[in-house]
């Protein structure tokens, strides 16, 4: 029994000897299950009878932060297993209650009033109008027929006219339906954003131009073939990019920010492309399936409690209304920003994919608008809020008039189709600049986050129940 002390030092010896050999313990379980950590940790005792004697060593509980655990995968999977079965539910109980209500004939009916008449797709059209003059503009100005001055005139006439033309046309045309208005208004917002931003970069090389105005070249956007088929890659010099194949690509391009020379993927893989477009038509199915089956349900069993003004029935019809929505909202970002665009992408070979970023670990509310949609945020940047700068304009005030002008967008592609203006979506946006205060100097990691998702989960059913109760009250109620 003498050497039983002598034993259990040298297993506290071995186990816990040094700090170094703690800390790489440490670091090592960040990446290993609790099996692996306590083999890693396990002190190798000399074989002797003393052994048989001692279970215990100094450890911290698993969940302790001290212990350096952190693999919660089977925790993960968990909380997705629970999140299936609440969803599930819920599933089963509105089909229990409302029945089947998916009918693809009644979305025709939200884009279409009279089969015969196509108001939309005819101010779609129209839209040519506004890039055929934009490319004219800047070709007599690259030849200097037209002065800086003037041509800056005539691009501000025509960029006020593609925001107001089809306001206009939507507010005073009976056969347009909302859907259809906002189909035809977000094609005008990015044209407008796509020809303010070649008006820029068209500048800016006559800028930089010093050498006499070369001939017309054919652009690297609309490139040439070879024998073989492959595309020719030369550099366009201005004003050789100022064609219609140019400017088409530019449109068409999943991009809002224009250059003379866009980087081209080498071919079109076809099984990416092809995995892309099932996706796109297995999504919007099934966004319209959600939206028909449990949206519109959730929205239509709301408009009692706010015209009562009970305000814990509001509360509770807002919270039942997160959920669905707040997850058509992940199917559609989806949708959109990974599968339409790289299927876009991908048939005109465009390089550049960073269209969104990792905005889901956003611990500022900054961080998210900065992240979730890269081509509106490239564009915001580099013709907007870095101008701005230039101009001598602090950040603060240079942030503001970004968040102001992206609020005037939303409150323009929501108030124009439904032909009423609540100013929900403006306040909305222009109350990110305080949140994104409040979060930034109160919260910070996990909370930070935390604050991210429950401002994206609860904010956007407030704006959506403010419009369809006023939308609801001023067409089947009379005027609010």
């Amino acid at each position: 029994m003498s050497g039983t002390p002598a034993a259990s030092a040298t297993v506290r010896r071995r186990g816990y000897g040094s700090g170094s050999e703690s800390k790489e313990v440490s670091k090592a379980s960040r990446s290993m299950s609790h099996r692996d950590l306590k083999k890693l940790q396990e002190p190798v005792a000399e074989p002797s009878e003393g052994k048989w004697l001692s279970c215990h060593k100094h450890q911290e509980s698993l969940l302790s932060s001290a212990s350096g655990y952190s693999n919660y995968r089977g925790i993960l999977n968990w909380c997705v297993v629970m999140l299936i079965l609440s969803n599930a539910r819920l599933f089963l109980e509105n089909l229990i209650k409302y029945g089947i209500l998916v009918d693809p004939i009644q979305i025709i009916s939200l884009f279409l009033k009279d089969p015969y008449s196509w108001p939309a797709l005819c101010l779609i059209i129209v839209s040519n109008t506004f890039v055929i003059v934009t490319l004219h503009i800047e070709r007599k100005m690259a030849v200097g027929v037209l002065s800086e001055r003037f041509g800056l005139v005539l691009h501000t006439v025509n960029l006020i006219a593609i925001l107001s033309f089809p306001a206009a046309v939507v507010l005073t045309v009976d056969s347009i339906t909302p859907v259809g208005a906002v189909l035809a208004l977000m094609c005008y917002t990015i044209q407008f954003l796509k020809l303010y931003s070649y008006k820029d970069v068209n500048k800016w090389c006559r800028e930089l131009r010093r050498a006499k105005v070369k001939t017309l070249v054919r652009s690297l956007s609309a490139p040439g073939l070879k024998e073989n088929g492959e595309a020719v890659q030369s550099v366009v010099m201005y004003p050789g990019n100022l064609t219609y194949k140019d400017m088409y690509y530019f449109l068409f391009a999943p991009t809002l920010c224009y250059e003379l020379n866009f980087p081209r993927s080498p071919r079109i893989r076809k099984r990416f492309l092809l995995r892309r477009m099932f996706e796109m038509l297995f999504l919007i199915q099934l966004q319209v399936g959600l939206v028909q089956q449990w949206l519109v349900p959730a929205i239509q069993n709301s408009m009692k409690p706010f015209k009562d003004m009970d305000h814990s029935r509001m509360i509770e019809r807002l919270l039942k209304l997160a959920v669905p929505n707040h997850l058509i909202w992940l199917i559609f970002f989806y949708w959109f920003f990974h599968s339409s665009m790289n299927v876009l992408a991908e048939l005109m070979k465009f390089g550049d994919r960073e269209f969104y970023r990792d905005w889901w670990n956003s611990e500022t509310v900054t961080y998210f608008w900065k992240n979730w949609n890269i081509p509106v945020h490239k564009w915001c940047s580099r013709h907007f809020y870095k101008p701005m700068l230039k101009r001598g304009m602090n950040k603060r005030m240079a942030q503001t008039a970004v968040f102001l002008a992206s609020a005037f967008f939303h409150e323009y592609l929501v108030s124009v189709p439904l032909k009423m203006f609540r100013l929900w979506a403006f306040m909305g946006m222009m109350a990110q600049i305080p949140l994104a205060w409040l979060v930034g100097k109160f919260l910070s990691g996990n909370y930070g986050n935390a604050a991210v998702w429950l401002s994206l989960i609860i904010g956007q059913p407030i704006a959506v129940l403010m419009y369809v109760h006023d939308y609801y009250i001023l067409n089947h109620e009379g005027p609010l």
